[in-house]
């Protein structure tokens, strides 16, 4: 009887080739519900943070407040008047940011600073959704995750949670979803994400242009009409931008001009060098704890450029560093970056980049959490935190004094608590107007004769203290002194 033959069977190497994408089988699918429980983890964490700083009346500066009188116009169907920026003054004409009129109809029903805080923790928290969701299709559910809390937990969102409001809380979730779609080859879908940002500030529009060149750059190899179609998005960012820098803001600024030209170019003639320490470390905080550098590996961090340049080139030391909430819109860049680069390295030849890939989640979790023990949120470990102190509720009590829809001159700290239901100017900047109460923190002690101060901020009327506590200062004018 015949011996059947065997089947041939091809020589196989004796190492196997690497793979270049990640084997389905071996990736977990993230759960739908994760990334919103994370998100809503994050949102009770951010807001209590804002809150907290709230109620212990301990604001950072006097954007809130400029924020709230506009929102608070929006919500009557007015112009947005910010008087903290000088009687009259249209906020349009100072940023454009008319998203911030999204905010309105809440308020109306909620008017109160506490608003704008939670509705901006709400939206730094739901941003995690996208990151956390493009993560985990691409590095699977815990990998996923980890970059989530990761993402959550950076140092830009929380020093942009601990800086009361800002309106770059819009652009923070625009800029995830947009990516999230880039990284799922869904090019028109992360182009209609990024186009609102014009809408959120006047740079947004180079930001919208340099996402529409990574959708061109991803969309080439497969659709040259896509990309074609996106490069044209970025033509009308960037024409969008200079547009609202150049007519836009002009028209509604009392001046005619954009205000803060001032604030590009050399500070002490070293041009984009001065500083150069500052802005290395912040390049450090950027790349290192939240990417381990691999983010440069993926085109999507070209989305930061626009965003550092304008920062970097700035004579205002303040936008060089890691403070305020600047760097809040890179942060969902570097870590899709970062997400982006994984997915590609995994499977590399080389063994050592292999090892680095496979373990850096765990690392960037990890840093994040490190770090965290000396960020906003850590304030939270403290019960302190979630007790308003005895010296506010005595500071309250003074400013409940002031009558509703009184004219107020104030500084920081008194803002806060009376934006909601009064006209109030910036100390010294009334432009004229005799305002019925001056309100000011003084537990600097940067006033040392009150009645003089009063003088020579309005000569031609009297003031007297009317009260005084904690460190804070009331004056009435007296009402033979009117405007």
């Amino acid at each position: 009887m015949p011996v059947p033959a065997l089947p041939s069977v091809s020589p196989q190497p004796l190492i196997a080739e690497p793979v270049p994408h990640p084997p389905r089988d071996r990736l977990v699918a993230p759960s739908r519900r994760d990334p919103w429980l994370l998100a809503g983890v994050l949102f009770l964490g951010y807001a209590a943070v804002s809150l907290s700083r709230y109620r212990h009346m301990t604001s950072r500066s006097w954007d809130l407040g400029i924020f709230e009188q506009a929102v608070r116009a929006y919500a009557h169907l007015r112009v947005p008047v910010a008087d903290l920026k000088g009687p009259g003054s249209d906020i349009l004409g100072d940023h454009f940011s008319p998203v911030t009129a999204l905010l309105a109809p809440v308020y109306r029903l909620f008017p109160s600073p506490v608003t704008l805080l939670v509705a901006q923790a709400a939206l730094f928290a739901v941003s995690a959704v996208p990151v956390t969701r493009a993560a985990g299709a691409l590095l699977g559910r815990r990998r996923g995750l980890a970059l989530g809390l990761a993402y959550g937990l950076s140092w830009g969102l929380q020093r942009a949670v601990d800086f009361d409001f800002h309106e770059i809380c819009f652009a923070v979730p625009l800029i995830a979803w947009s990516l999230e779609a880039v990284l799922a080859g869904r090019w028109w879908r992360a182009l209609c994400w990024a186009v609102p940002l014009v809408l959120v500030k006047e740079d947004l529009g180079v930001t919208l242009a340099a996402i529409a060149v990574v959708v061109a750059i991803r969309a080439r190899p497969t659709s040259s009409r896509t990309a074609w179609y996106a490069l044209g998005v970025a033509v009308l960012g960037l024409a969008a931008s200079v547009l609202t820098l150049t007519l836009v803001i002009p028209a509604f600024n009392t001046t005619g001009a954009y205000g803060y030209w001032d604030k590009v170019g050399g500070s002490g003639g070293g041009g984009p060098f001065d500083g150069l320490d500052t802005k290395l470390r912040t390049l450090g905080w950027l790349l290192i704890p939240t990417s381990g550098l691999l983010a440069l590996r993926s085109p999507l961090l070209l989305v930061a450029v626009p965003t550092l340049g304008w920062r970097f080139l700035s004579s205002d030391s303040n936008y060089w560093g890691t403070d305020w909430h600047y760097s809040a819109v890179l942060m969902p860049v570097v870590t899709l970056a970062l997400a982006d680069a994984l997915a590609a390295v995994r499977y590399s030849p080389r063994p050592r980049l292999r090892s680095y890939a496979h373990h850096l989640p765990t690392a960037v979790v990890a840093a994040a959490l490190a770090l965290t023990t000396s960020l906003p949120l850590s304030a939270l470990t403290e019960s302190d935190a979630y007790r308003k102190p005895a010296g506010v509720k005595a500071v309250e009590r003074m400013l409940a004094r002031i009558p509703d829809g009184a004219s107020v001159e104030a500084n920081i700290g008194p803002i806060s608590r009376l934006t909601s239901r009064c006209r109030v100017f910036w100390v010294g900047n009334t432009r004229g107007i005799n305002p019925d109460f001056i309100a000011v923190d003084n537990n600097r002690k940067w006033l040392k004769d009150v009645d003089d101060y009063a003088r020579k901020l309005h000569p031609h009327a009297t003031y007297t203290v009317e009260d005084a506590t904690h460190g804070y200062i009331l004056m009435k004018r007296e009402t033979a002194g009117g405007p």
